[in-house]
């Protein structure tokens, strides 16, 4: 399956984005009011300078405590994230987020951003296919 047949089975609200000059305190608060796990931060939405998860902050606020979150966003964010391409496959991304260990990865296209996936998309969507394949193969053992 590619990133791009995984960005279509999802609903269409767009990517959340923040300005790097934005706190960490409104990071979070986007985070917790969107129920998502990371924001990409842009000043365009549509370049790609990093990405702030919910780990980031997790992390900080146990090393650092509260002061963390009048942080600016480019102070915490991964800067020059890992990225992906419409045409890549399921398998391909989800290896690279298993190695690198990290959860979100946005997809670019001539360098602009066109969405983002998560490890669970990729998750869900590799079930499906293994479903499909599943589902098939009993058929074809059933004679159906």
């Amino acid at each position: 399956m590619l990133v791009q047949h995984i960005l279509k089975s999802k609903s269409d609200d767009g990517v959340v984005t923040i300005s790097s000059t934005a706190t960490v305190s409104d990071a979070a608060q986007i985070l917790s009011k969107r129920r998502i796990g990371a924001v990409v931060v842009s000043e365009d939405g549509e370049s790609v300078r990093g990405i702030l998860s919910e780990r980031d902050i997790l992390r900080e606020l146990g090393r650092r405590g509260p002061d963390c979150l009048s942080d600016t966003v480019a102070q915490l964010m991964t800067a020059d994230p890992r990225v992906c391409a419409p045409d890549d496959t399921a398998d391909t991304v989800l290896t690279h987020m298993t190695e690198g260990r990290f959860r979100h990865m946005p997809v670019l296209v001539d360098g602009r951003m066109i969405g983002l996936i998560s490890i669970g998309d990729v998750v869900k969507a590799r079930l499906s296919e293994l479903s499909m394949e599943r589902d098939a193969l009993e058929g074809m053992v059933m004679g159906r």
